[in-house]
């Protein structure tokens, strides 16, 4: 026989994922819109990237990372460290979102003394911990990062963006290696696997599968997921939170990612690692992303 307690406490945690869910989903529906927002003011960019990555982005932001909104460098705060500085476009959209930079500051990007060049750069912008864009250096410092801040005691935790492209990079297996000699509990990755780079897909530039298998066979937790459902993303951050200790195993989270995912207009675009999108098409790229996302709510 089930008790009305614990039918109430069920019913509970579950309107209490449900607005989880909601929060992270509306993070990531704003973060698009910011990224389309951004984008025109230069008629191109990596909107497309900015498109695919917005749902990991909002469950670090609105669900995972601990920060201060008015004050970045707050010591006890974990670090989030993009490897891609050509996503600045998206993490500049999650940093409005958290509120640590205005929104309004967002029509300044890539213009001439913005705080918000086209590739981030961590002495510009508040909340960028690192300059990225030379790919294969994030994890390497996110392993220095992890290192360090045991050493000194504190709880924060490591959160890494990297791209599928960087797994090419050497550099990349020396600090997953490097991540489980040290026991480095307190770091997670995230892959952003979109197959597709600067010169091609992903799978004929050099190919990385089973990509899965190799990040266990470096001795690290590993999942893999679709990257654009929120809901399976936040199950593998509560997983990866399960692993996490100051000692233990790093864990990486692999998402399989759209381009311009939430825009069929460019979901589907040929050379779309950087894209060139007219002057008419951003108004229409802005109704159908807000269409796609009521349409999902009133489902």
């Amino acid at each position: 026989m089930v008790s009305t307690q614990e039918i109430t406490t069920r019913g509970n945690a579950s309107d209490a994922e449900a607005e989880r869910l909601a929060r992270v989903e509306g993070a990531a529906y704003r973060i698009r819109h910011h990224a389309l927002n951004m984008g025109e003011v230069q008629g191109q960019g990596y909107v497309g990237q900015a498109l695919g990555a917005a749902d990991m982005l909002a469950a670090v932001y609105a669900d995972q990372l601990r920060f201060r909104a008015d004050d970045p460098e707050w010591e006890d705060r974990d670090r989030f460290l993009l490897s891609t500085g050509h996503y600045a476009i998206g993490h500049y959209a999650a940093l409005a979102e958290a509120g640590i930079i205005p929104v309004k500051e967002l029509e300044t990007y890539g213009s001439d003394d913005s705080r918000l060049p086209m590739s981030g750069m961590s002495t510009y912008t508040p909340g960028m911990e690192i300059s990225g864009g030379s790919l294969g250096h994030g994890l390497s410092i996110a392993v220095g990062a992890a290192l360090g801040l045991r050493y000194q005691g504190s709880g924060s935790r490591v959160y890494n963006f990297l791209s599928d492209g960087e797994l090419d990079e050497g550099s990349t297996w020396e600090a997953a290696m490097g991540a489980h000699h040290h026991h480095l509990g307190n770091l997670t990755a995230m892959v952003d696997i979109n197959a597709l780079q600067a010169d091609g897909k992903t799978d004929t530039v050099l190919r990385t599968e089973p990509v899965t298998e190799k990040w266990q066979a470096f001795g690290w937790y590993a999942q893999r997921v679709n990257g654009n459902d929120v809901g399976a993303l936040l199950a593998a951050f509560d997983n990866a939170a399960a692993q996490a200790a100051a000692v233990g195993r790093p864990s990486v989270i692999l998402c399989d990612t759209k381009v311009g995912r939430g825009v069929p207009l460019l979901e589907d675009r040929e050379k779309a690692h950087f894209m060139r999108i007219e002057e008419h098409e951003w108004q229409l790229c802005r109704e159908q992303l807000t269409a796609g996302f009521e349409g999902k709510a009133a489902r």
